[in-house]
């Protein structure tokens, strides 16, 4: 069973003047359509993703819940702070596909009431579509590497259908792997079988 975020109270939503902090953009609340995320203080607007997006998402979150270690959730569509900025600075907040986090992080959100933090993210996951291409493979690659998330995985949805597992090198960011069809098979961070055909079936 998926666990569904906690949403924002939904409200109409007005344009921020400024560039926003992560708690100003925590504070906005959930727009009547749609969804935001938030680059260096500045709210970006994206529309409800496709039928065939969302089979994916719901069907890959199905297969790791299933086999994900006792001590991580996985998520959909969650806001994560990516602490890329000093507090009182302008924010970067991203809402991935899919999120595989600690449960403590989980738990610390639900005491504290605040928003998930790139630090509590094992995998971050990305399902590409023909309009996300240059932002999940290049943009948000260099972001979540940045933000120090361990490992980025990249589903790309045009038949056949496709996974990149990226993981961290240090200094150099991420390192990606080739595009895996059929099965995605690894051991880190944990062990776990993709049957990436069942995902748009």
């Amino acid at each position: 069973m998926i666990a569904l975020p906690q949403p924002r109270p939904a409200r109409r939503w007005e344009i921020p003047d400024h560039l926003l902090t992560i708690e100003e953009y925590a504070a906005l609340g959930e727009t009547d359509s749609g969804f935001t995320e938030l680059v260096e203080g500045r709210v970006l607007m994206s529309p409800s993703p496709i039928a065939d997006h969302n089979i994916v998402m719901f069907e890959l979150g199905q297969q790791l819940a299933g086999q994900l270690p006792s001590h991580l959730r996985v998520l959909p569509e969650t806001d994560v702070n990516l602490n890329l900025a000093p507090a009182g600075n302008p924010g970067f907040s991203r809402r991935p596909d899919l999120l595989i986090v600690e449960r403590a992080g989980i738990a610390r959100v639900r005491r504290d009431g605040a928003m998930l933090r790139a630090d509590e993210v094992a995998v971050v996951v990305e399902i590409v579509s023909p309009g996300s291409k240059r932002t999940d493979y290049h943009v948000k690659h260099d972001e979540y590497a940045d933000a120090g998330i361990p490992h980025y995985w990249i589903v790309d949805i045009t038949e056949p259908i496709s996974l990149v597992a990226c993981h961290q090198a240090g200094e150099f960011g991420y390192v990606d792997a080739s595009a895996v069809t059929g099965t995605f098979t690894t051991d880190v961070p944990f062990p776990v079988k993709i049957d990436l055909d069942a995902l748009l079936d």
